[in-house]
């Protein structure tokens, strides 16, 4: 089997003069904050963002509960983001009975798998850190979720995530390409996270990549995969039990996806079944009654006895609070649950972040005194 490689990257010449002007825009944006025209604000505890350079889905996600993974056990953790596609506004703090139309399914994915973590959403991040810190128990390190374009906050570190299957060397700025900042905004990172990199990545390939990139001295850059559990889980906690995905064999299978790339999940399941039946909806899609129509429609009119509908995990928070789903849609509704694997250094990511945490708030303790 030959190692997956990237595919070229489609950018539409025709588009390359609206490039040009929104690259200005963005340019002159980035200057006015390098200048001091426009005010960044720096907090007293570590700001940790976790973004990227372009539009489409990198993972940002699945990289933020892996952090809160390794340093929940240590420290006071809170989540900020914007909270996308939410039906409420300005800040809201997350709860046990908030849902994703209130926090965004993000933000609800992340309350619901870590309760004791502080999540909370606000366009206005400024804001939205100050409201937190202002918690009779504010968290000790805040994550700043899709942050790195909202450059009114000024984070104490900075992980830049890039997906492996488009690689920002190649791409260009929007409308033409993917890019919603320039190449060159990869020198802000701390960090840089080549993301979905295929198992079989060689040694070469690291060192060929990070030529690419151009990693800087004072940069580390890491290669991540993604790594599908062996179970499927119920969306709805009752209405069944968990399966391996040695059972998909002999079913048939509704795949329902609402996020930018679910090729990785449908290569998966490839691996167990080749009856899948894909209904593909838009990244961050919000289900409605009309779509819940379509897949109940779409399930119970096919003739196979045994079947299953697997969405992602991102979509079963969008799906779980929605009161509309029969109980039969229900009991045959599974997730299949992603993590990240780091390929290299996992350790010293850690190490990485932990240390800037203390030395953090060391600083501050002699600050104060």
């Amino acid at each position: 089997m030959t190692k997956e490689q990237p595919q070229p990257v489609r950018v539409n010449p025709w588009l390359l003069p609206l490039s040009w002007i929104y690259s200005t825009i963005v340019f002159f944006r980035n200057k006015f904050f390098d200048w001091g025209i426009f005010k960044q604000e720096e907090f007293d505890i570590p700001v940790v963002c976790i973004g990227n350079i372009t539009v489409g889905g990198t993972g940002k996600t699945p990289h933020t509960e892996y952090i809160i993974n390794a340093l929940k056990d240590k420290y006071r953790i809170g989540v900020l983001s914007r909270g996308y596609k939410r039906k409420s506004k300005g800040f809201v703090l997350a709860t046990p009975q908030s849902t994703s139309h209130e926090i965004g399914d993000e933000s609800f994915q992340i309350k619901r798998k870590f309760p004791d973590v502080i999540v909370a959403v606000d366009a206005n991040r400024r804001r939205g850190i100050r409201q937190m810190l202002e918690l009779e128990n504010p968290p000790e390190i805040i994550l700043l979720d899709d942050g790195f374009q909202h450059r009114y906050v000024k984070p104490s570190y900075t992980i830049i995530l890039s997906d492996y299957h488009r690689p920002v060397y190649e791409d260009a700025m929007l409308p033409a390409g993917r890019l919603r900042q320039p190449v060159s905004a990869l020198r802000e990172a701390n960090t840089i996270i080549v993301t979905k990199c295929p198992a079989d990545l060689q040694p070469i390939d690291f060192r060929i990549i990070s030529h690419d990139i151009n990693v800087f001295p004072y940069q580390d850059l890491y290669f991540t995969r993604f790594e599908y559990n062996k179970y499927l889980l119920p969306v709805f906690a009752g209405a069944a039990h968990k399966l391996p995905l040695e059972a998909l064999e002999s079913k048939y299978t509704l795949l329902v996806t609402g996020i930018a790339s679910p090729k990785l999940l449908m290569d998966k399941l490839a691996e167990y079944t080749s009856n899948i039946d894909p209904l593909v909806y838009p990244d961050h899609h919000n289900f409605t009654k009309k779509d819940i129509k379509r897949i109940t429609s779409r399930f119970e009119e096919t003739l196979a006895d045994d079947k299953i509908i697997i969405v992602t995990e991102k979509d079963a928070m969008r799906l779980v609070s929605m009161d509309d789903i029969s109980d039969n849609v229900k009991a045959h509704l599974y997730y299949l649950p992603i993590e990240v694997v780091f390929m290299d250094k996992e350790n010293d990511f850690i190490q990485k972040i932990d240390k800037h945490v203390t030395e953090n708030q060391r600083n501050r303790r002699l600050y104060k005194k």
